[in-house]
């Protein structure tokens, strides 16, 4: 039996109070309002709604695509489960909760999955098909030459992205890009054309894009040693906090870098790399330096490396003015020293601490999935392209 999933909040997210009614649909449902790629419910056959609980349900497909993807959710969320390829698989999909069908149309039925979306006010959204061919092993030759034509370059590249949703805070307003935007996408325009998403009208977010890398990684540590199942025509889907309001300071409020030494992850509003300037939305309040707490931020990051024999390692943070902070770097300083080793600081921070920003990556759409006995080197590919590039815009 499928655990029940938590009470979530019925408003849409991004949406305002103030915001029109959404109409009801079957058994209380509306349409998926952060949808950004896949079936969608009133201009295709099966769509995507958002149950009262606020769960996703995703109607399924005719056969053999929709039995297959129920059957691939049952066997990987199986209560007797034991294997374990299959359980750390579980930590980079939605949760699974059973299917689920309307009292009105009892022949119509919904996997009911986890809304990855739900924690987030203002999520940032996009969908990458992953893998070097979008068809499976038993697609026709018509269908194998409809997919090629769709995205020619999908065999070299690995990866496409099929739609993205992306916050502007400035004015408090959503941009969309669908699936012709991605097949739009050439080699030479492909970096500029995934930075997009990370980019919220003001500043790219590099928050995001190096916490985006490090789940991937983690994707890709799971498909290299599994050969168990390969995938075909499965997609990332990426999520992150696009709000960069900040958060209401208390007076006990730790600094920036008292937030690093407590192993607290940093919210947007802590830190912001904005044209590779970092902006600091809190001053310290007790009278410490800044420059005295980035101090033993460093000292700490030396501490814990020089144990892993990363003595070579070697940054030297300037020591700031005590009575006035941050207020006391002029322009050249922020634009100078200060902040390229502030920048090394936390780059070179352990893994644990290097995700400042919110974000959730997870694997989606399952109808073409097959068992295997080897490596699923398609899908490899695909992410070992994709975090290439991550890095690429991360380090431009």
């Amino acid at each position: 039996m499928a655990a029940e999933p938590p009470a979530l909040r019925l408003r849409p997210p991004g949406n305002t109070g103030d915001s029109p009614p959404v109409p009801r649909l079957l058994g209380g449902c509306v349409p998926l309002s952060h949808q950004v790629a896949g079936h969608m419910y009133g201009k295709d056959k099966v769509g995507i709604l958002q149950h009262p609980d606020g769960t996703v349900l995703k109607q399924l497909q005719p056969p053999p695509r929709g039995p297959r993807e129920l059957e691939f959710y049952t066997m990987v969320y199986a209560a007797d489960c034991a294997d374990a390829v299959l359980l750390e698989l579980r930590k980079h999909l939605p949760k699974y909760y059973g299917v689920w069908s309307p009292s009105t149309a009892p022949n119509d039925v919904y996997l009911k999955l986890e809304d990855v979306t739900h924690k987030f006010n203002k999520p940032c959204i996009m969908d990458v098909k992953i893998g070097r061919k979008s068809y499976d092993p038993f697609a026709s030759s018509e269908k194998i030459q409809q997919q090629v034509s769709k995205y020619p370059l999908m065999e070299e590249i690995g990866f496409l992205v099929l739609g993205m949703r992306v916050y502007h805070a400035h004015s408090d307003s959503y941009e969309t890009q669908n699936q012709h935007y991605g097949r739009s996408l050439t080699k030479e325009t492909l970096k500029e054309g995934v930075s997009k998403f990370f980019h919220n009208g003001f500043c790219l977010r590099k928050d995001a894009i190096a916490a985006s890398i490090q789940k991937v990684e983690k994707i890709l540590q799971w498909f290299e040693n599994q050969k168990q199942l390969n995938f075909y025509a499965s997609s990332l889907l990426f999520v992150y906090e696009g709000s960069s309001q900040p958060a209401t300071t208390k007076s006990n409020d730790r600094t920036l870098a008292g937030k690093f030494l407590s192993k607290g992850p940093l919210s947007d509003a802590d830190v912001l790399e904005c044209n590779n300037n970092f902006q600091l939305f809190s001053t310290p309040a007790n009278g410490t330096s800044v420059g005295k707490s980035l101090s033993k931020v460093y000292a700490r990051h030396r501490k814990l490396y020089s144990k892993k024999h990363h003595s070579q390692t070697s940054l030297k943070v300037e020591p700031l003015e005590q009575d006035n902070g941050w207020k006391s770097m002029s322009q050249e300083h922020l634009n100078g020293n200060v902040l390229s080793q502030l920048e090394k600081v936390f780059y070179h921070l352990p893994a644990g601490r290097q995700e400042v920003a919110d974000v959730e990556v997870r694997m989606i759409d399952f109808a073409h999935v097959f068992p295997s006995n080897a490596v699923d080197e398609g899908y490899v590919y695909g992410l070992k392209h994709l975090i290439a590039v991550l890095r690429s815009i991360l380090d431009s």
